[in-house]
């Protein structure tokens, strides 16, 4: 996974004074277990004004295309100096980073410790941990914004293995830099859009807003029919107060808009919706998700720290969100402290035609050894509780779906007792097309606990992978494959892929593909019509690689039309020209 971060001009605003500052907008996504989840340090779970190229920003399950959120984030309101105000990192979007270089996400894994400038020796909880810093007065050019000058620090938590995987865990830490609050109320806002992500958005707008007070979890629930049919998963937004408050004193409040409503503007009035104690009826009609779940009532002094946690929750239909709503209480009584899986472990990856080789033994300088790890938090005490390996693969993507090829562990009273293994190999393989491999560490199972097997996460782990020859000496053998290529055929259903789809789309034209093959490492190679006009010229530099792609498109941006084409291929070493033509089809 790639992670982006954008630079951004803020002008700033203090009295006369007017000045600019670099701020850096980052994201990361939250991959290593069964929700594919967006965060920013603008505090939104949502791309924001970030530059992250997705079109899904909660997806559940893995690879399905089903979406869950369209924004959220938290709204604080207080009364300052004798002024009702109100903050909200999202929809409003008043909360931001600061201009320090490193108010980006940053990024732990389980047991890790980082010093992080404004949190020294952080050790990380979950499998996957984020944390960030933000600030509603960082950027004042927001109209009718008048900040309560509160520093904001979010962490928030992904586990790999069930029964944690179906949930993102998010910590808030509040803290008052300038006026002492009073009457302090604490909002969740979430527009929630479920159900499976088309081009437009109709899939969301059929959408319900529900809430179960016993639980404090509000949900956005897609009914059945409608566009998108009914969604595997509605979406639970489950709030854990501050623990010093007295639960019988905490007011909630559960507010609910449908499509082109929504509350009103900050401050005073939004203040007053936040704090009327309103719990109102679940939405029956289907008309858009979009609610707020508040609590209070809270009084802070410079310098104090309001903690309250948000569980993003996701299951197998309302059964399964309950259940694992469930599964956060004990979570949440438990501090965390949870069994942990093995580190992921050091696989390498040799090509060759038509086969893959693969090694994860850690004989390297800084290998992280998973059969040594050690764990702390199991009740068995287990002094190394490392079982065995699994090996998988997917002819789709790096998040699956995976197939399990074999798996290797101890002999002992657990598991196949199959023994271990530290290498795999993969036969009769598609050359130039891409395979996506992970190597898995799991631990026994903690017999005290009950708790289940813990395995490292596939997706963090996985590989791409392109079998294949090595470049041959000089030109004399290209081809273009398919010849011809023909707009009939589905090559983007083809197993493994032909034409790869980028997540949350449906097929374009810009989507086609035809490979030149047998390829030297450093050519040129040129496409004309049959007439002689050059289309496209290609470079190829790849020591590795005997390839290059093309999506059937001009240089200038164009589709080309059905036809005759003619390719040159010159080898740049020593000026060898190969001459071909293929035939397009649409």
């Amino acid at each position: 996974m790639r992670y982006w971060y954008r630079k951004v001009f803020l002008l700033l605003i203090i009295g006369n004074t007017a000045f600019t500052q670099t701020v850096t907008l980052d994201w990361k996504m939250h991959n290593v277990g069964s929700v594919r989840q967006v965060v920013t340090n603008m505090g939104t779970i949502w791309r924001a004004e970030t530059t992250y190229p997705g079109l899904l920003y909660c997806e559940y399950p893995l690879n399905s295309n089903e979406e869950h959120i369209g924004a959220g984030g938290i709204w604080i309101g207080a009364i300052s100096n004798g002024d009702t105000l109100v903050s909200s990192a999202d929809r409003y979007r008043e909360f931001y980073p600061s201009g320090a270089a490193d108010d980006t996400i940053w990024v732990v894994s389980k047991g890790d410790t980082v010093d992080i400038p404004y949190w020294s020796g952080y050790t990380g909880v979950s499998d996957q941990d984020f944390i960030c810093r933000y600030s509603d007065y960082n950027k004042l050019n927001i109209a009718n914004h008048y900040p309560l000058y509160l520093d904001v620090i979010q962490t928030s938590y992904a586990w790999s293995s069930s029964p944690l995987d179906e949930m993102i865990v998010y910590t808030f830490y509040i803290i008052p830099t300038k006026n002492d609050l009073e009457n302090v109320y604490i909002c969740y806002w979430l527009d929630g859009n479920v159900g499976y992500r088309s081009a437009g958005w109709d899939f969301a707008l059929d959408d319900q807003s529900h809430y179960i007070p016993e639980m404090n979890m509000a949900l956005a629930v897609d009914p059945p029919g409608g566009v998108d049919e009914e969604a595997i998963s509605p979406l639970g937004i489950k709030v854990y107060p501050p623990e010093e408050l007295d639960p019988a004193s905490i007011d909630w409040t559960f507010q609910w808009y449908g499509a082109g409503e929504g509350p009103p503007g900050p401050n005073a009035e939004l203040y007053q919706v936040i704090s009327s104690g309103e719990i109102e009826s679940d939405q029956q009609t289907n008309n858009g998700s979009e609610f707020i779940l508040a609590f209070g009532i809270l009084n802070l002094a410079v310098g104090d720290t309001a903690k309250f946690i948000v569980g993003e929750i996701v299951g197998n239909g309302l059964d399964g969100v309950k259940k694992n709503a469930a599964q956060l209480d004990w979570l949440v009584d438990q501090k965390f402290k949870v069994p942990s899986p093995p580190p992921i472990p050091p696989l390498r990856v040799e090509t060759q035609s038509h086969r893959i080789v693969l090694e994860w033994d850690s004989v390297k300088a800084g290998d992280v050894n998973p059969e040594t790890y050690k764990d702390p938090n199991r009740a068995d005490s287990a002094e190394v509780p490392f079982e065995g390996y699994r090996v998988y693969k997917s002819a789709k993507s790096q998040t699956g779906p995976w197939t399990l090829l074999g798996e290797y562990d101890l002999d002992n009273d657990f598991g196949l007792d199959t023994g271990l293994e530290h290498e795999y190999l993969d036969i009769g393989l598609l050359n130039n097309l891409e395979y996506y491999y992970a190597v898995t560490a799991f631990s026994k199972p903690d017999s005290v606990s009950n708790f289940p097997s813990q395995e490292s996460s596939k997706n963090a782990g996985a590989q791409t992978v392109v079998p294949g020859t090595a470049p041959p000496k000089t030109v004399g053998n290209a081809a273009v494959v398919p010849n011809p290529y023909r707009g009939d055929i589905a090559y983007h259903a083809f197993n493994p892929a032909w034409e790869r789809v980028p997540s949350g789309r449906n097929w374009m034209e810009q989507d086609r593909r035809i490979q030149f093959i047998n390829l030297p490492a450093q050519c040129e190679i040129k496409v004309y019509s049959l007439a002689g006009n050059l289309i496209i010229t290609i470079e190829h530099n790849n020591a590795q690689r005997g390839y290059e792609d093309w999506n059937l498109t001009s240089s200038a941006g164009q589709a080309i039309a059905s036809g005759i084409y003619l390719f040159t291929v010159e080898d740049s070493n020593n000026g060898e020209v190969q001459t071909g033509k293929f035939v397009v089809i649409k």
